[in-house]
């Protein structure tokens, strides 16, 4: 693991802030001159410190304003069902996340939808037709209070 210094975590706090800073005010925030930062960035994308670039869109507008959060329980726990579900929800756009969980459920999925008949729709053709499925209990988000794409220690 690679150890990383002051400059490179302003840098990724930058980034996680605006990923579309320009090289030259990503150095300007962080204190340094255009070259070097353009190298500790290109750094941190081979070392797999930064794994990608992303819009955050706004789901309201996109008409699918809803924020769902399932607990999922499957009937066997073995590989090969947890990571055929892993990839069965992975396949599916309004499946924001999946996390493979320890305690009272096996998975936590959030999901973007429009309203109760998006996410009666969500369930009935796509979650509840999964092979291994034993059980789901889905929370209605109210809103959101935090958002942000990465931590920086």
């Amino acid at each position: 693991m690679r150890i990383l210094d002051d400059t490179d975590k302003r840098i990724l706090r930058a980034l996680v802030k605006d990923g579309r800073l320009s090289n030259a005010d990503l150095a300007k925030t962080v204190g340094l001159s255009p070259s070097p930062c353009w190298q500790r960035v290109k750094r941190l994308e081979q070392d797999g410190v930064i794994s990608g670039y992303t819009a955050i869109l706004d789901h309201e507008v996109l008409g699918v304003g809803e924020t769902v959060m399932v607990e999922v329980s499957l009937e066997q726990h073995d590989s090969e069902v947890l990571e055929n579900f892993g990839r069965a929800m992975s396949a599916l756009p309004e499946v924001l996340e999946v996390y493979l969980m320890a305690g009272d459920c096996d998975f936590f999925v959030k999901v973007a939808a429009n309203g109760t008949k998006g996410i009666e729709e969500f369930l009935r053709e796509r979650l509840f037709k999964v092979a291994g499925l034993r059980h789901s209990r889905s929370n209605f988000s109210l809103r959101c209070l935090k958002r942000v794409g990465s931590y920086v220690p």
